[in-house]
């Protein structure tokens, strides 16, 4: 093959063997896109005890305030910008933007006909029936002098934490009266929210108070014997430690759970009998009323069996409602559980049929009935209308023909099986909804369907439109939606969703590179869903000259099935890497305009872990990956997540005390495959990329792999940055950016030369 390299004065340079252009200025320029847009959504505020509610909306007529009633089906502006930034110049005699007032805190009262709001560090009152403005105090002057104290709902009490410790006070007596309630607390095993203090200052506490003011609860997570990792901060003046606790996959110490009740009429405290696995997580889920009864969540450290409780908080003695076991784990990302009536009703949700749904028990935790069910996934309940025994929640891939992981509104009974649909639109929701149940705000759209906005009563019936964007700034750039894809998953039968992006000036009779933008889960996808104008890094990285696309696997979302989510477990670095080769591969033989031999891959996180581990996997198929702030060794990485989705062994040993008695402790090993066990078949050209403080995916992660890939003669490139985090910012995420164009525009387009012969403003190397 003869190359034919053109250096030219500009921004691209002809690859005549490939057929098109290096374009770095038109991918800076659409690096920048959401700058030219404004809003793409509503978010509701609902006045309190109305359906009535407002909203902010950005335009290229500027920003602008909403009022709405559902119930008169009005829709207008809460106020006329032009003439607040009027009164407003009036009182501080500076001038304001009608366009862009930068108004906070924004509240109203007096049944619509106030609004309170804050700016330039004032409270303002404006009353909008007659339009007086008035200024009132400074913001600093408003602050909570008792930020602290957690009162009582009568607010006869209040608590707070100091030195770790809780304490009692009336609310109309000094502190003189303050009761110490505690002497146990400290540092990491604390009463306070904040488990790290170390002053006398009076802090909040873990402190939630039953709704009749007789007693209160605390939750203790016990983590004094959990490992500490560090970081060190480079940046301004002399390097600093950072400490935190962090527990690993196979960890002997994870913490243990306490849970206390404080009864203050009758003067003590008691122990809720909690305990029953160990390492177990424990989570509240209701107070009773009349704080006789408390609901908790206990699951065991394997993740594969999860119960219910309910507990006497006059003795502490706990009883077992509803006990589940989940092989291989329990989908924490959809499971909830919903207690009505207190306590006489609970709606569970459960994969016990390998699809996610609503179950009705009652409360003695008997079964009572099968709310949804079906070969499709019910998921987060949004509102309850305990009236009339009805909910309403979000479902997955009930709707035949539509990509299954659009939410969609439904309606159910909760005495017997069935669903009705709400929101039938192919296209994927969001939904919030008024208090009374009687409306809901619908946001629906596609990455192929602009943005609608919508007010529905509760039998599914679009009453209002609201406002929708403005993309005509979009459109005059040239900006294009990027395109929906199916491709079969390995297996052959299992559909794939996916989304493609191509550069703006795309020719049909020229050959791209494919780019593979992956996030393995399997608490989660990176697919788009809903209309987006960057598709994060993606709409960008195209337009230097690629085809990038981006889609599911095996194993990769909780919202399909209990099958798909849990594919991967045991196999946590190996199981998304085949689907992801033949999807690419599908799509190559679709399209004549993707070059066979030019692919490229890019992740960040589990995403950067799973790039490396594709470009060593199949280092014939993949030509260059960038793989950012990977865990690479997940036996290093968060407790949780490995875990739960790789698996953990649960051994008993038998242990002796100090008068040699006998019994069975409970030990934890997790081993997981790295990517350091595959440096040895790396063929490509890799870029890895880690901020030296993330406390997330530790550095340790990509610096270990650096070690590996010198021991094996490897040759590769790498980059810290200072200061980041797990998520990059500011000037690091465009640098960031742009080195992920640079490594790939010279190993799949050739041009080696883009450091070094191309200007792009704020990166300058000339």
């Amino acid at each position: 093959m003869i190359k034919i390299v053109v250096f030219l004065i500009g921004m691209s340079v002809t690859l005549g063997s490939l057929g098109q252009k290096v374009n770095f200025a038109q991918a800076e320029k659409f690096r920048k896109i959401k700058e030219y847009v404004g809003s793409l959504k509503v978010e509701p505020h609902f006045l309190e005890g109305s359906d009535s509610f407002w909203y902010s909306y950005q335009t290229s007529n500027g920003l602008k305030w909403f009022f709405v009633e559902p119930k008169k089906k009005i829709h207008r502006l809460l106020f006329e910008p032009h003439v607040l930034a009027q009164k407003l110049t009036q009182i501080n005699r500076k001038p304001y933007s009608d366009k862009f007032l930068k108004i906070g805190n924004l509240q109203i009262e007096d049944n619509g006909g106030m609004l309170r709001f804050t700016l330039d560090g004032f409270h303002y009152d404006y009353n909008l029936k007659t339009s007086e403005l008035i200024k009132r105090d400074s913001v600093r002057f408003r602050k909570n002098l008792h930020s602290w104290a957690i009162f009582s709902p009568d607010s006869t009490y209040f608590c707070y934490a100091q030195k770790h410790n809780l304490y009692l006070q009336k609310s109309t007596e000094g502190d003189s009266s303050a009761v110490q309630l505690t002497f146990d607390g400290e540092k990491y095993n604390s009463y306070a929210m904040n488990e790290r203090d170390t002053t006398s200052k009076r802090t909040k506490a873990k402190v939630v108070w039953f709704k009749d003011s007789k007693k209160f609860y605390v939750l203790r997570h016990d983590t004094r014997k959990v490992r500490n990792l560090w970081l060190v901060n480079v940046l301004n003046g002399r390097p600093k430690l950072e400490e935190y606790q962090y527990a690993m996959p196979g960890d002997k110490e994870v913490g243990s759970y306490e849970l206390e009740v404080f009864d203050i009429v009758n003067k003590k405290n008691i122990k809720i009998e909690i305990d029953k696995w160990a390492d177990q997580q424990v989570k509240i889920l209701y107070a009773a009323q009349n704080s006789d009864r408390i609901y908790f969540e206990r699951k065991k450290r394997t993740c594969d069996e999860i119960e219910i409780c309910v507990a006497n908080t006059q003795t502490g003695a706990c009883k077992v409602l509803i006990n589940e076991r989940a092989e291989p784990y329990l989908n924490e990302q959809l499971h909830n559980i919903s207690i009505l009536e207190d306590g006489k009703d609970l709606i569970w949700w459960s994969e016990r049929s390998g699809w996610g749904h609503f179950y009705h028990y009652d409360g003695e935790g008997n079964l009572q009935n099968t709310i949804t069910g079906g070969a499709w996934m019910a998921g987060k309940i949004l509102c309850i209308d305990t009236l009339k025994r009805t909910f309403y929640f979000e479902g997955y891939g009930r709707e035949k023909g539509q990509n299954p992981y659009y939410a969609h509104l439904y309606k159910a009974s909760l005495d017997k099986e069935g669903v009705e649909l709400l929101s039938p639109e192919d296209a994927h929701h969001t939904f919030v909804f008024s208090k009374s149940a009687k409306y809901v705000v619908d946001n629906y759209s596609r990455v192929d369907l602009e943005p609608r906005s919508v007010v529905r009563n509760n039998q599914g019936k679009v009453i209002l439109e609201l406002s929708s964007p403005d993309l005509s700034r979009l459109y005059e750039m040239g900006w294009k939606m990027p395109e929906r894809f199916t491709v079969k998953a390995a297996d052959g039968a299992t559909d794939l969703y996916g989304v493609m992006w191509k550069p703006i000036d795309f020719d049909t009779n020229k050959q791209y590179p494919i780019i593979s933008y992956v996030y393995p889960g399997p608490q989660t996808e990176a697919v788009p869903l809903g209309f987006t104008v960057d598709g994060l890094y993606n709409n960008a990285l195209a337009q230097v000259g690629f085809v990038v696309v981006c889609f599911g696997h095996r194993g990769g979302s909780p919202v399909r099935n209990k099958w798909y989510h849990t594919y991967g477990y045991g196999n946590l670095r190996d199981y998304p890497l085949a689907d992801d080769k033949y999807g690419i591969e599908q799509l190559m033989d679709r399209y004549s305009y993707i070059n066979k031999d030019k692919v490229g891959i890019y992740g960040h996180s589990g995403g950067g872990f799973m790039s490396m581990a594709a470009l060593c996997t199949y280092p014939n198929f993949y030509t260059a990956a960038v793989s950012s702030s990977g865990n690479h060794d997940n036996n290093m990485y968060n407790k949780w997540w490995v875990e739960t989705h790789n698996g953990v062994n649960e051994l008993k040993t038998e242990v002796k005390d100090s008068s040699g008695r006998k019994s069975e402790k409970s030990v934890f090993k997790s081993k997981v495959s790295t990517n350091l066990d595959l440096v040895d078949k790396l063929k490509g050209y890799l870029l890895l990329v880690t901020g030296d403080m993330d406390n997330n995916v530790h550095p340790g992660h990509t610096l270990r792999t650096v070690d590996a890939l010198i021991r094996a003669g490897k040759n590769f490139e790498l980059v810290i940055l200072p200061g980041q985090r797990h998520n990059y910012y500011f000037k690091a995420e465009e640098f960031f950016q742009r080195k992920m164009w640079f490594h790939f525009a010279k190993y799949l387009l050739e041009d080696f030369s883009s450091e070094k012969f191309y200007e792009i403003e704020g990166f300058n190397n000339q």
